[in-house]
């Protein structure tokens, strides 16, 4: 059967730096993303893209996320909308979450709580599937068991190559650099040294590609993929 398609998550902010973040880890969660830098760039998006869910800063030039989400309610959308933004007070916490917002994130976050945040939203939306095991030829992964198979034997894995395994199968076919590797398995904690990546992708190829087809392929200047060639 046809796997249900990822949902959609706008992401909109006007400092670019923010939104290559926020997007970068909304995709590295398996989600893909469109983004818009102002207010008024993201009433068009939703119009076009009908996302299922909008990370939304509220301090933007024009338009800003308050006058955002007063235009979307108004016009009876109700997708849900997660504010992303500095504004800290417990006043601007109330009055955010009382615009017609579902949840509020203050600058500086945590990517990873941010990412959350958006999968618990899809999930009560119906949005996202629940299917605990993760899939890439004979390769299985069940994120409920925390147990890794390849051809029906189990193969025993430390903590941190088994995040980077969740990380590599929850992405695969798609090139993943190893600064974002570093930020989503070791998250800094490595001691400034990356070469920690291929040392511990060197110990996935050990344990998981001795036999065909090989799955993790290394993207010469980029960084790693997992697939199965044709």
């Amino acid at each position: 059967m046809p796997s249900q398609p990822a949902p959609l998550v706008l992401v909109v902010d006007d400092e670019e730096n923010i939104r290559y973040l926020v997007e970068s880890g909304l995709q590295l969660a398996g989600l893909t993303t469109v983004a818009a830098e102002n207010g008024r760039a993201a009433i068009a998006a939703v119009a076009e893209h009908r996302p299922d869910l909008i990370v939304l800063d509220i301090m933007m030039p024009e338009l800003d996320g308050f006058g955002v989400v007063r235009r979307l309610r108004d016009a009876g959308d109700r997708t849900p909308v997660i504010f992303l933004t500095a504004r800290d007070s417990t006043d601007d916490r109330v009055a955010g979450l009382t615009s017609g917002a579902d949840d509020y994130v203050v600058k500086p976050f945590a990517i990873a709580e941010l990412v959350a945040r958006v999968k618990l939203r899809l999930e009560q939306r119906g949005a996202m599937t629940t299917d605990p095991v993760l899939r890439c030829a004979d390769l299985q992964l069940d994120t409920e068991a925390h147990r890794v198979t390849r051809y029906g034997e189990t193969i025993e894995l430390s903590p941190t190559e088994y995040k980077l395994l969740h990380l590599l199968i929850s992405n695969t076919g798609r090139v993943l650099s190893r600064a974002q590797l570093l930020d989503h398995v070791w998250k800094y904690d490595f001691d400034g040294d990356s070469s920690v990546v291929d040392t511990y992708v060197s110990y996935l190829r050990r344990k998981l590609d001795h036999t065909t087809p090989k799955l993790i392929h290394t993207i010469r200047g980029v960084g790693f993929c997992m697939r199965v060639d044709e």
